[in-house]
């Protein structure tokens, strides 16, 4: 069979650490083994079922059958106008100031293609979620880490950006409720970063793709609730979180228009925007009964509780996430992120996800997820109990 060359393109793009992963927990699956995957970050529980009944009935619109509007149904954006001033007390114009997205993934790497030119420079968070990456690579731009540290409450510190960093940059990605770390991000710091993008043009992309998972009654804060947030950047949502939608593929970019521009123009080019009745259901669950979201939390709060309450009382020093529905785990002593996630799904068959997958600074954590039954977690610290590492 012939062979063709790969594009310049698709041999920078990074590789996919998660990939890799997989792969080690499927061996150990394959050799007869019960395996607790904590490891990924894949919703566990289903859609919502007034969402599901909105998709059902919306199929059988002939209207659906055909294309959609390029840019998404109108009912749609005005849908997430609504959510936003409901939920934040943000204001956004439907027309100009958001822009659907197939899944909030997609936005994250076409922000890159948007904004930046080959050898132009984007501040990201190390670490971070992988994919701002993928965007970056494919721009053929150039990278700055701003660190996140438990001493910083995993928030970037901008002071120890260089001038010359500051001055290159056009683009910076921030995520609260952070993955991986389960930080959270302050109004403060939100209002720091915004004086900081206008004072050097930086474009901000906030990724808020787990809004609506905070915990102890905390309401996650949205970026564009700082005053002037809308005139230097971004911010992402998506459904795959608040509503267990992660394989319905809605997500949707709000804020500076010209940004808003760009992408939609971007996606002309690409696709024909979602099928309509999936957009029904979408607005379905944004202007719908929100105790669907009340309970999720309160299940991810409890499982969180089980987790770290059971990993407490075995002598492993960790912190009680503060948002999304992941745990932030300091590796003993004497171990890599690497091979003490291998230890763990070796000896406990237990799979977490090294932190230094997600950048040079998750070196020393592992990331643990709360997507599974509180029986499968607490099983898991047992499994963990046995090996007497915190002894």
């Amino acid at each position: 069979m012939k062979h063709f060359d790969t594009s310049d393109v698709m041999k920078r793009l990074p590789t996919q650490f998660f990939a890799k992963l997989v792969g080690k927990a499927a061996k150990v699956a394959a050799d007869g083994h019960d395996i607790i995957n904590l490891g990924q970050g894949n919703p566990d529980q289903p859609t919502p079922s007034h969402i599901v009944s909105a998709m059902q009935t919306a199929t059988e619109n002939p209207q659906y059958h055909k294309y959609s509007p390029f840019q998404g149904y109108d009912f749609l954006k005005e849908a997430i106008a609504t959510f936003y001033k409901r939920e934040y007390d943000v204001n956004l114009d439907p027309k100009t100031e958001v822009a659907i997205l197939f899944g909030g993934k997609v936005g994250l790497v076409e922000i890159s293609q948007c904004l930046l030119n080959a050898g132009d420079l984007a501040l990201v968070p190390d670490p971070g979620y992988p994919d701002y990456l993928s965007g970056i690579s494919m721009a053929n731009a150039r990278i700055e880490t701003m660190a996140l540290n438990r001493g910083n409450n995993f928030l970037p510190d901008y002071s120890k950006l260089s001038e010359q960093a500051l001055s290159d940059a056009k683009l910076m990605f921030l995520n609260y409720p952070n993955n991986p770390t389960a930080g959270v991000a302050t109004a403060d710091f939100f209002a720091e970063t915004v004086s900081l993008a206008e004072e050097h043009n930086i474009c901000v992309l906030h990724d808020f793709a787990y809004g609506g998972i905070g915990f102890n009654g905390k309401k996650p804060v949205s970026f564009l609730q700082a005053a002037g947030a809308k005139d230097t950047g971004v911010e992402i949502y998506t459904m795959s979180k608040t509503y267990n939608m992660a394989g319905w593929r809605v997500g949707f970019v709000l804020g500076n228009q010209s940004v808003i521009k760009m992408i939609n123009t971007l996606q002309d080019h690409f696709y024909v925007s979602l099928f309509g009745a999936v957009q029904e259901a979408a607005a379905a669950a944004l202007l719908g009964p929100q105790d669907c979201v009340e309970d999720l939390v309160k299940t991810y709060q409890s499982r969180r509780d089980v987790f770290i309450n059971g990993l407490q009382e075995i002598g492993w020093n960790v912190k009680a996430p503060e948002g999304s529905f992941f745990a932030w785990l300091p590796v003993p002593e004497g171990y890599s992120s690497e091979s003490f996630a291998d230890l763990l799904l070796e000896k406990a068959h237990v799979v977490v996800a090294p932190g230094v997958g997600f950048g040079e600074n998750g070196e020393g954590y592992v990331r643990a997820g709360l997507l599974t039954s509180e029986e499968r977690l607490q099983e898991a610290v047992d499994r963990i109990r046995r090996l007497h590492l915190f002894d």
